[in-house]
């Protein structure tokens, strides 16, 4: 059986643990609290995320990174982003010679505005065919009640997007492979800080037309960005660019959107952070995307005005309507 090692007992990191068991994957769940992994292993199940779904009997969980990675033919990464340069380092000496490095992470580094991707590369010193990146309309909750979903599987060696497609291809996921590495982890990050923007015309009151608005004009900021960087633009059409934005900014189970929507009735970052254990990665992610686009000369105006709100700068009416005042222009071109 292939040995998978997760990284990370967070939501998505077990769902994605229960598709890997799924497609008959021999899986380590790395928790970093001992009493999270001994509760998985008694119960069968994650008590703190995903509550009352049965995991797989393939899954054990450890809180020791050194059994987790042990034999490990591929290993997922699934850490928020801005920890995982922190958590990776002290496990890259434990990484096997051949392993595939998985993120499941969705965000752009603060201070370095490097992709997850580009900072396994740095922090592991493995070449960028041996990492991969997972990313579609993947809400954990619903990936693990086995509803049925898609994903794609990105990365520059078709024939490692290949091998980890079988690896976690399962009765209800399907995975798709695709060689656009730098698009999709940019469609990734920016979708989570639309959901914010769009969380917050929803809080707000405003209606399908407002949340259209903001998805669509989103989803040409991520297509304008990911070109300039040299993306492949039909990425941004598919399941790890629309299918993605979609989800989480539809959903009710997405952290960004629900994040977003509390801030439009009028609580505070501080105080919406404090309420749950989940990371909704935009509210920090808006910062580095924009670091990113202004190194680049891009123009991201739903991603400035959500880090304006994040920073407490301006407030959620504010934003929406210094948005829709902006200067007219062509469709194709801005706001």
């Amino acid at each position: 059986m292939t040995r998978v090692a997760v990284l990370g007992a967070g939501s998505w990191g077990t769902a994605f643990a229960l598709v890997c068991a799924d497609a008959s994957s021999d899986v380590v769940l790395w928790a970093r609290r001992p009493e999270l992994a001994q509760a998985i292993n008694e119960r069968g199940e994650n008590p703190d995320y995903l509550p009352g779904i049965a995991l797989p009997a393939g899954i054990r969980a450890t809180s020791s990174a050194e059994e987790a990675l042990s034999g490990a033919e591929y290993v997922v990464l699934a850490i928020p982003s801005q920890q995982l340069r922190t958590h990776l380092a002290p496990w890259s000496a434990l990484l096997g010679p051949a392993s595939v490095l998985v993120s499941l992470a969705k965000g752009v580094e603060l201070g370095t505005a490097k992709r997850m991707s580009e900072v396994i590369v740095e922090v592991a010193g493995v070449e960028d065919d041996r990492v991969a990146v997972v990313s579609g309309p993947n809400l954990a909750k619903e990936v693990a009640q086995r509803q049925p979903a898609a994903s794609v599987v990105a990365c520059r060696d078709a024939g490692v997007a290949e091998r980890l497609q079988k690896v976690c291809h399962s009765p209800s996921f399907r995975p798709y492979t695709n060689s656009d590495v730098t698009g999709c982890e940019l469609a990734g990050a920016t979708k989570n800080v639309i959901a914010l923007a769009v969380g917050m015309a929803v809080g707000l009151g405003f209606g399908d037309n407002a949340r259209a608005s903001v998805i669509t004009r989103g989803l040409a900021e991520t297509t304008r960005l990911g070109v300039t960087l040299g993306a492949d633009p039909y990425t941004f059409a598919g399941l790890a660019g629309l299918g993605d934005l979609v989800a989480t900014c539809s959903s009710p189970l997405s952290r960004n959107r629900t994040f977003g929507e509390k801030l439009g009735q009028g609580l505070s970052v501080a105080d919406i952070a404090a309420s749950t254990r989940q990371v909704a990665e935009g509210v920090k992610s808006c910062e580095s995307i924009l670091d990113l686009a202004r190194r680049h000369g891009v123009d991201l105006p739903i991603v400035e005005h959500v880090a304006y709100v994040v920073r407490g700068e301006m407030t959620p009416v504010e934003m929406l309507r210094s948005l829709v005042s902006r200067s007219a222009k062509p469709e194709r071109h801005g706001w």
